[in-house]
């Protein structure tokens, strides 16, 4: 079970909380983009960002559990926000959920499909051999 992180030699590379690749030899989880909803399918956090990605990487984090893998299993995160520089005033909060340095992609769109959505989180993780 290899999870390799591909590094290049560049200083600005040593800061980040992300990492530019990652490979693995496992199988592979892949999530639907995943909102900020409470168990019932309501939205949380309507008008504050920082609740939502909390809820967005909570509801990753159950997807994740049921498929056996963990936030140190994912490869790659894709974050999309309706508000970049917000998101980004948040990052001691997204940061905690970067385990082992994935690789990472933030986009900023124009809405979602629920207007008071600010947030949708994917990833890609490998799903560890369970154990024999």
């Amino acid at each position: 079970m290899s999870r390799d992180v591909i590094s290049i030699d560049k200083p600005w590379v040593k800061d980040i909380a992300f990492s530019l690749g990652v490979a693995c030899d496992d199988r592979l989880l892949f999530t639907a983009g995943i909102t900020a909803r409470d168990p019932e399918g309501k939205l949380v956090g309507a008008g504050d960002m920082r609740t939502q990605i909390e809820q967005c990487f909570n509801n990753v984090g159950d997807v994740l559990r049921a498929a056996g893998a963990d936030y140190g299993d994912v490869l790659k995160w894709t974050m999309y926000t309706t508000d970049i520089v917000e998101y980004g005033r948040h990052g001691e909060v997204w940061r905690r959920y970067f385990v082992n340095k994935p690789a990472s992609t933030l986009i900023e769109v124009s809405r979602f499909v629920v207007p008071e959505m600010m947030v949708e989180i994917e990833a890609v993780a490998r799903v560890p051999a369970a154990p024999k």
